[in-house]
């Protein structure tokens, strides 16, 4: 327990030999060091989870998270290490409060940056879904997009389809009504438009000739629709339409475990909002909540550092830098004091050597 309290005392940044002189301040800096280390913790399993997923596929990708996941941390922790180190407790509440100002400022931007890739984690079943949905929208979209500049490309083809297609089914109709009144001439079947005579007179022999005609019509217009359906075909084989398919559920699997991490990152921003775009506040809420407890983590050695009361430790660190600072001062001024008695030898001594050449030779 020594050996941690003396690790923790590290990770707070405190002077080891003045803090043990003081036990009843021990506790103190042993909670503000282990929260700092857990944050620098929280920080490198966010770091190498970023990074795992940038190189995600590579061979090499579990060393370099571990290798980014290890410096990111070490980095978290120097800052937060010294942003609690370098509060002052010696000043008023709101002097302190505002020498805190911008390490709380940057504590609170280091707080997002570690909590969005665990946050990705958190949430991963959930953003994986989300990106199903918008690469099958996507993928629709797209689909769509290709239909309409096909069918803008080749208006006159799809034109004449159409009427072609219309003339065969009102072809196709006319033949069966005739076919239909034809039998009922053979067969005596009496009605406004047949004679009521069994047999194959000259009205079903009419009735036939019209019925060969409109076949015949219908075996072209056929063959039209056919040539001009051959033509479509080629045309988006050629356009590349018939290679686009909506995804299967299999191949959304697929997409989804490989995303990288822009994508996973505007899956997680979308959580908030359902499908048809109106605000999902349960979401939200668990995702707002997430990343302020991140935040507020990240903030805590320096609101715990805030709110405790000024102890010995911290006045005898005052009196430490004092007298250092009052130490370095009286050396500065010594040395300027020898500094300048040096000069004024060397002064004395030039005028002396000047008096004894004069003395010796007068002026003429």
């Amino acid at each position: 327990m020594e050996s941690l309290s003396r690790f923790f005392w590290f990770c707070s940044g405190v002077h080891q030999q003045t803090l043990q002189k003081y036990p009843t301040e021990h506790q103190k800096y042993v909670g503000i060091g282990a929260t700092i280390f857990f944050t620098a913790l929280f920080a490198a399993l966010s770091g190498g989870y970023a990074m795992y997923f940038v190189f995600k596929g590579d061979s090499f990708a579990v060393l370099f998270a571990l290798f980014f996941g290890i410096i990111w941390g070490l980095a978290i922790f120097n800052m937060d290490r010294y942003i609690v180190s370098s509060i002052n407790k010696s000043g008023s509440a709101f002097k302190q409060t505002i020498q805190a100002l911008p390490r709380i400022l940057l504590a609170v931007m280091i707080g997002l940056v570690i909590s969005r890739p665990l946050e990705l984690k958190i949430f991963d079943k959930e953003i994986r879904e989300r990106l199903k949905v918008s690469y099958l929208n996507n993928q629709r979209a797209k689909i769509d997009t290709l239909n309409k500049t096909f069918q803008k490309k080749y208006e006159l083809e799809f034109r004449q389809l159409q009427q072609n297609s219309a003339l065969q089914d009102s072809l196709t109709s006319g033949i069966q009504q005739d076919r239909k009144k034809l039998n009922f001439e053979v067969f005596g079947t009496k009605t406004q438009e047949t004679s009521g005579q069994m047999g194959y007179g000259p009205y079903a022999k009419r009735k036939e000739a019209e019925l060969q005609q409109r076949q015949r019509e219908l075996d072209s217009v056929q063959s039209a629709v056919q040539k001009l359906q051959g033509f479509m075909d080629d045309r988006k084989q050629f356009d590349g339409m018939r290679t686009e398919k909506l995804f299967t559920g299999k191949e959304l699997d697929s997409l989804a475990s490989i995303a990288g991490f822009a994508d996973r990152n505007w899956a997680l921003g979308r959580l908030s909002f359902n499908t048809d775009g109106t605000k999902d506040e349960n979401t939200a809420l668990a995702v707002t909540f997430i990343g302020l407890l991140f935040i507020f983590f990240e903030c805590l050695p320096v609101f715990v550092k805030l709110m405790s009361a000024t102890g010995p430790y911290d006045k005898a660190i005052k009196n430490l830098e004092d007298s250092q600072v009052h130490e370095s001062n009286k050396k500065r001024e010594f040395e300027i004091a020898v500094t300048d008695g040096v000069q004024d030898t060397k002064i004395a001594s030039v005028t002396a050597q000047k008096k004894q050449f004069w003395n010796e030779y007068p002026a003429k």
